[in-house]
């Protein structure tokens, strides 16, 4: 029934979140700021603004008045507080003074800052920007910025020439670039063919620790590696050392406070693309590399998949004795926090429960503030102390909206595959309908992308959305999912379509057997990426689904290889194999060679600046499925990449929501 002035989500709702991100607390543990995200008050994009508070809640108040400010960074005297705004067309370091004043731009590259962190004694920051390159390397469009008029051909050399985030490559490399706060002078300590990432002080402020991938003399082309070194350099450019031996798909480091040791978050690549990440621990004293994940199936960082594009935290913590370090690890549809011992002796878990811990920060007296969601909250900050089990919710962004939603509450199931393996799924009933065996409702099956990711226990708007609209919801981590561990989770490689899809029509079998109040005859199917592929795939395999959405999807892998940013190595690491070589196993797995079996009404949703998974994919679906006679429509969505669903145009985001709504309403009512 409802309640109060409680009604049902509606697609609209988007425009009323605010997400938090980004929690960094001051050296002393006493204040903490934050980014509010939120969609802005033309629904054309999203404002950034910075917001601060005492570590207990109060004098919560927003702290700049800026559009795009993100990033914040305390100074180490806790004086002055940096962050990234995007300003005149460039994205610059930013400083405001922490109790009181406005904020002034400290930086001035030609290409802006994409990253940067505080020298330890203040005086410097590390910059990450773009670098103009003296080499043979090709650009492509730079010339038109001096002349709208003048068209210039792309002339392309790498095959990395684009990403779905980036765009087309712009001829330009990441590098350092060490500023001095006082003088506003500074130089460029690393160039070169090749990009720098994941950049961290050393303890004393002389060195800098970072990761990248340079060429060998002999390498025939860089671009084909995907592994990456880590380096130590002097912050004058002189001392260059490489720690590792090309072992390593390194995502972020840390530098232990008493200076002994580099952390870092890595793939050993023994699984490729499916490899579970690890934490690995650097001795500066011998060179030595020791994984400190006692527990092998650990996964460290965040793959719980939603639809807020809130974010995590980029990099492992230490704690300020250099014995432990903080790190989130997902695991069986949660996210956790987890302390690790730096010498690889075992680990605890600080905190955990059915949530999601986006981002973490330490305060003092070993408590920490997080960003937890929920099934029924997108997001809020927490003062959480694991050692009493006691938390205090810090903000209330939503409080409001939410005590107006009718929401619905998954209920976990356990089962098992037909070959034996566990399966963790869930069930969201309809709201404000009543649901029996004489009253059954439709469903809908979602699928997530990856697909080495993970569903689980998060705010997802479009579920509950469709829980509005009088639908159970279905979801799974079918094999090939993170969160059951390094078997599992490679399980799917070089069989999508096989095991993959018997997981899931088991689970869609388990709820229909066990639950009388869904009608087996209006079930939906829907996901995007790699759920776009299996629900392609699924209609080409059976008709028991009455309606399928399938976004941003592949529908052949002959051709995706070479159209994808990722295509090349992807397609080769998940299904087997190249074109030329393999161009039977490509076919097999591509669900355009059964489009002739298809018969169930399918919707394709894409976007039309999609570099991951090119629009030429829901083209050739489209096209074939039309010229077979099936129900089907194609909806392109301009300017839109990859990540439509998380963090695209608002306004695109809704109208995703509301064709998805209106297919299912169409063919299962």
């Amino acid at each position: 029934m409802m309640m109060g002035k409680q009604h049902k989500v509606q697609a609209e709702d988007l425009y009323r979140f605010r997400w938090i991100q980004e929690p960094v607390a001051d050296p002393n543990g006493q204040r903490i700021v934050y980014v509010n995200r939120q969609v802005n008050d033309k629904r054309t994009g999203y404002d950034l603004q910075l917001r601060i508070m005492q570590a207990d809640g109060s004098d919560e108040r927003q702290f700049t008045a800026g559009s795009s400010d993100r990033a914040p960074a305390w100074s180490p005297d806790g004086q002055r507080i940096a962050f990234l705004r995007l300003h005149d067309k460039k994205t610059q370091v930013w400083i405001i003074p922490a109790n009181s004043g406005e904020a002034t731009v400290a930086t001035s590259l030609p290409e802006g800052v994409s990253a940067f962190q505080w020298s330890p004694d203040g005086n410097h920051l590390l910059l990450t920007a773009e670098q103009e390159q003296d080499t043979e390397e090709t650009t492509d469009h730079s010339k038109q910025a001096d002349d709208s008029d003048k068209l210039e051909a792309l002339i392309v050399d790498r095959i990395t020439y684009k990403s779905d985030s980036g765009g087309l490559w712009n001829g330009r490399r990441e590098h350092l670039y060490v500023y001095h706060v006082e003088t506003g002078k500074g130089e460029w300590i690393t160039s070169g063919a090749y990009d720098v990432h994941a950049a961290v002080w050393s303890h004393d402020g002389q060195q800098i620790a970072f990761a990248a991938h340079m060429p060998a003399d002999d390498e025939a082309d860089p671009d084909f590696a995907l592994t990456s070194d880590l380096y130590s350099i002097r912050i004058d450019g002189s001392g260059l050392t490489c720690w590792t031996n090309n072992q390593y798909e390194l995502a972020s480091l840390s530098w232990s406070p008493d200076g002994r040791q580099i952390a870092f978050i890595a793939s050993d690549e023994s699984y490729h693309n499916a490899t579970l990440l690890r934490l690995y621990g650097l001795s500066l004293h011998d060179g030595s590399i020791t994984c400190l994940c006692d527990d092998a199936e650990l996964m460290i960082t965040n793959v719980l998949v939603g639809d807020t594009g809130i974010g995590a935290n980029a990099r492992p913590i230490y704690s300020k004795d250099s014995k432990h370090i903080y790190v989130q690890s997902s695991a069986e549809g949660t996210v956790r926090l987890l302390q690790l011992a730096a010498d690889g002796s075992g680990h605890t878990v600080l905190l955990d429960g059915q949530r999601n811990i986006h981002y973490f920060t330490p305060l003092h007296n070993g408590t920490f503030a997080i960003v937890s969601a929920s099934p029924l909250q997108p997001g809020e900050l927490f003062l959480a102390d694991p050692a009493t089990g006691t938390e205090t919710q810090l903000t209330h962004a939503n409080d409001e909206l939410l005590a107006e939603l009718l929401l619905s509450t998954p209920q976990e199931l356990h089962l098992t595959s037909v070959d034996g393996h566990p399966l963790q799924a869930w069930l969201m009933p309809p709201v404000d309908v009543e649901y029996s065996a004489d009253h059954k409702v439709p469903a809908v099956l979602e699928i997530h992308g990856g697909p080495h990711m993970m569903y689980g226990f998060t705010f997802v708007l479009e579920f509950q959305l469709l829980c509005s609209q009088g639908y159970a919801v279905i979801f799974t981590n079918p094999r090939g999912s993170h969160g059951y561990g390094q078997t599992f989770v490679n399980a799917c490689r070089g069989d999508y379509g096989g095991g993959d899809y018997r997981d899931l029509m088991t689970v869609t079998d388990y709820v229909l057997e066990h639950t009388d109040w869904i009608d087996p005859q209006r079930i939906g199917v829907t996901g995007g990426s790699y759920g776009g592929f299996m629900t392609n795939w699924i209609v080409g395999q059976t008709d028991r689904f009455k309606a399928a959405v399938t976004q941003r999807s592949i529908s052949n892998w002959v051709s995706f290889y070479g159209v994808s940013d990722i295509g090349f190595y992807f397609t080769e690491d998940q299904i087997g194999g190249n074109p030329w070589d393999k161009l039977e196993q490509l076919w097999k797995h591509s669900p355009l060679a059964y489009a002739g079996n298809v018969k169930t009404p399918i919707l394709i949703l894409h976007g039309e600046k999609d570099l991951r998974c090119p629009i030429e994919q829901a083209e050739q679906w489209f096209t074939a499925l039309k010229r077979l006679g099936v129900k089907t429509r194609l909806v392109r969505f301009p300017e839109a990449n990859h990540e439509l669903s998380r963090s695209g145009h608002p306004q695109l985001r809704i109208q995703r929501l509301q064709q998805i709504i209106g297919w299912f309403e169409h063919y299962l009512r």
